[in-house]
């Protein structure tokens, strides 16, 4: 509720406006209810509206290296690669042990998902892994 006093012609008038609905104000002047008719063009609220532009999906695309390794066998865990079983030019077949490591106080067999030649191997025997870090490099 805004108040205001107002000086008309030696008199003082305290008005209280207490509610606007479009164009017609409830005011109290001096302790008496009126309900006055406001000469102005009414606005409608303005409610913001939000337009995006639709986003288009970016083309991708597939950029294959040359010489770059197509399987990385990396650790199922954390843990300390104990013994390597191959060596780079090695050729493997699926189900062949890669590499031992130790995790959780359990030895784990590694072995391949894929036949394939060993390319690299990122590791050394005795070296501490992270969780998907990568131990050895096949074609």
């Amino acid at each position: 509720m805004k108040s205001y006093k107002f000086t008309i012609d030696g008199n003082t008038f305290e008005v209280d406006i207490l509610q606007i609905e479009g164009n017609i104000a409830k005011i109290e002047v001096n302790g008496t209810v009126f309900n006055v008719e406001i000469h102005r063009q009414v606005q409608p609220a303005k409610t913001p509206v939000l337009v995006r532009q639709e986003v288009k999906e970016p083309r991708k695309t597939i950029e294959k290296k040359v010489g770059a390794a197509k399987i990385c066998v990396k650790a199922p865990l954390p843990g300390i690669v104990l013994k390597l079983l191959v060596k780079p030019g090695d050729i493997v077949k699926k189900g062949q042990k890669l590499f031992i490591m130790e995790a959780m106080k359990m030895e784990n067999e590694i072995k391949a998902e894929s036949d394939g030649v060993i390319t690299a191997i990122k590791v050394a025997e005795g070296q501490s892994v992270l969780q998907e870090e990568v131990i050895i490099e096949m074609d």
